[in-house]
């Protein structure tokens, strides 16, 4: 079983996020805010669902999801799509394939070293974030 992501985590690396944020379509002025913020994520399992919330001083984005169930998504404060999203464990990742207008686009999470990894995809671009987990959970 892979290592449980649940917990409060705090950002502390964030590598090409203005590149995948290029390739999602977001407005030159929203990236320069977006590359300011210090996101912190939330990852809650209740029951088979997981939470995941991500904050910040400017916005908040929460989805929720049981794993290998294909669900509707729409991105509302981020890109403002409407897309279909599936969330299965490959290996020790948690992963999930996003279809809609963009193509190759989703994202993984997993735990190394202590850290949560996020990897960011979409069209050729890879953000890749790195979070602390926050205090004792």
């Amino acid at each position: 079983m892979p290592a449980s992501l649940c917990g409060t985590w705090d950002i502390i690396s964030n590598t090409n996020f203005e590149g995948y944020m290029v390739a999602l379509g977001i407005s030159p002025n929203l990236r320069k805010i977006a590359l300011k913020l210090k996101q912190k994520k939330v990852i809650e399992l209740k029951g088979e669902q997981y939470i995941i919330k991500t904050t910040s001083s400017f916005r908040n984005y929460t989805t929720r999801f049981n794993v290998g169930q294909e669900f509707e998504e729409f991105t509302k404060g981020l890109d403002n799509r409407r897309l279909k999203s599936l969330v299965t464990w490959k290996g020790n990742k948690l992963v999930c394939e996003q279809t809609g207008e963009k193509n190759n686009r989703g994202w993984a999470h997993w735990i190394e070293d202590d850290k949560l990894h996020l990897d960011l995809y979409c069209d050729g671009e890879v953000c890749s974030q790195v979070f602390k987990k926050k205090g004792c959970e």
